[in-house]
């Protein structure tokens, strides 16, 4: 089986957020399967130049571009025994930052059709087309509209996977034949809503849709969750599924991690101790062995919870004795609300207004308890990494934290949820998890529980791989 993964970003080499995780870690599993898949992404500036000097030119083509053609030059890497294809054109990708560009919508286009171009010039002929959020979302519309019965394309099946149903391509009509070369006999494939949209799109046109976990792909047939696909997607229902996403459990692990001041395992917990220490004198907190830690790593936007965390939070450390940790930037209004409490309570609460990969591992690995309170949450990364670590979640029941995080309130389970987006809630969860933790007995064993579950992709892959042979066989 061949299945070429065409994705916007993709880590070592690029990423802003979770789907570069992804792109980074499914399609090695995947090999791993011995399944043939390669990736296709576009070749931006801000690559590292130790991943721009291995790679290979391999050819140049033309690709169409609405009533333009334009140069694709097409290098190759092969990483982890995935062989990655690179999209080359300056006027495009020879730019700061990977997304938010003016021309985003052509960027994309071209990525697009590019994708399908190069085929014959790769001498690749996928079984499956595995395409990720709406920058990718014209493959399928293309292919179903120009290349399905053309020689040489012939029978690929398309699966689109929507990592987070918010960000569609959303643009106005003047698109569909000026940008992305549609006539408007197409047009009701992409219209929705008075816009040009191309998630729309494909949905319309893949054999599958799948998002990134069982909850979200059930959500998102909510008008709530949806924003404005509800209607499509209760339409095309038949196709749609979640498969929850795993995390990198090798590089991301407790006896190796390099960040961490001391390993440790789920047959081994003592090093954890050690990093928990550490973790206080980092931040400046009293360094005290018997107060449960409270980790917090995260964008601080509304739709991650912090309107609930802003409620409470200070009525939690007025009245319980512990300590909390928050590593993350965003919002102007948590970011100041953060600082100000920092300052009323210094002894028991530390803030890095930031990103820093190694603190987040540290914050992982040294915190007793990981709160995610989110108002939506289509899979989620932070919880399995918390898990992993040892570090006790308390999450709200929402997308792949309800399908990752059982309550362990009937002595089963792996965490501490609540079900309403309410603060008061989320307290109550909280404060459940901190009389847990004084149960040292019982706090070994929920530990152990947690670090033993596994969110490694091989799971995953499995699942995508039972898909890809439903849709060749169907």
């Amino acid at each position: 089986m061949k299945v070429l993964y065409a994705v916007s970003e993709a880590k070592p080499f690029i990423a802003s957020g979770g789907l570069g995780d992804v792109a980074g870690s499914l399609p090695a599993a995947l090999r791993r399967r011995l399944i043939g898949c390669r990736i296709v992404m576009p070749l931006y500036e801000g690559i590292p130049e130790k991943y721009k000097n291995e790679m290979q030119f391999i050819t140049h083509i033309t690709v169409p571009v609405a009533w333009r053609r334009q140069y694709c030059g097409v290098f190759e890497l092969k990483l982890n025994g995935v062989i990655c294809y690179f999209i080359d054109n300056q006027y495009y990708f020879k730019r700061e930052g990977i997304y938010g560009h003016y021309d985003d919508a052509e960027r994309f286009a071209f990525f697009s059709r590019a994708v399908l171009e190069i085929l014959p010039a790769i001498d690749f002929h996928p079984d499956i087309i595995h395409c990720n959020d709406w920058q990718t979302a014209l493959v399928p519309v293309y292919y179903d509209r120009y290349y399905a019965r053309r020689e040489g394309f012939e029978n690929i099946k398309t699966v689109f996977t929507i990592h987070n149903i918010q960000y569609q391509g959303k643009y106005g009509h003047e698109v569909l034949g000026d940008v992305a070369g549609f006539g408007e006999e197409d047009a009701s494939i992409l219209e929705n809503d008075g816009c040009i949209n191309f998630m729309k799109g494909a949905i319309e046109c893949a054999n599958a849709v799948t998002t990134v976990s069982p909850t979200y792909a059930a959500e998102i047939l909510d008008p709530w969750y949806a924003y404005g696909l509800d209607h499509i997607l209760n339409e095309r229902r038949w196709k749609l599924r979640g498969i929850l996403n795993g995390i990198d459990t090798v590089s991301n692990d407790p006896a190796t991690d390099p960040a961490l001041p001391a390993h440790f395992s789920a047959e081994d917990v003592s090093g954890k101790a050690e990093c928990k220490a550490a973790l206080q004198k980092e931040m400046g907190l009293p360094e005290r062995p018997d107060v449960p830690v409270i980790g917090i790593v995260s964008r601080l936007v509304a739709h991650k919870g912090f309107d609930l965390v802003k409620c409470v939070l200070e009525e939690l450390l007025d009245t319980e004795d512990v300590q909390v940790v928050v590593l993350g930037s965003g919002e102007w209004q948590y970011e100041s609300f953060f600082t100000e409490v920092q300052q009323r309570h210094p002894d028991k609460l530390a803030v890095c207004l930031a990103f820093k990969p190694a603190l987040a591992s540290r914050i992982y690995g040294g915190s007793d308890i990981f709160l995610m309170p989110s108002k939506s949450e289509p899979c989620g990364l932070s919880q399995m990494f918390a898990l992993r670590y040892g570090s006790i979640p308390v999450v709200r029941a929402t997308g792949g934290l309800k399908d990752s995080v059982q309550d362990s309130g009937l002595g089963e389970g792996n965490g501490f949820v609540f079900e309403d987006y309410n603060a008061h809630d989320m307290l109550h969860a909280i404060r459940r998890a901190i009389g847990g933790y004084r149960d040292k007995e019982g706090w070994a064993i929920l530990r152990r529980r947690a670090m033993e579950c596994d969110f490694s992709w091989g799971r995953s892959a499995n699942e995508y791989i039972r898909l890809y042979k439903e849709l060749l066989k169907g």
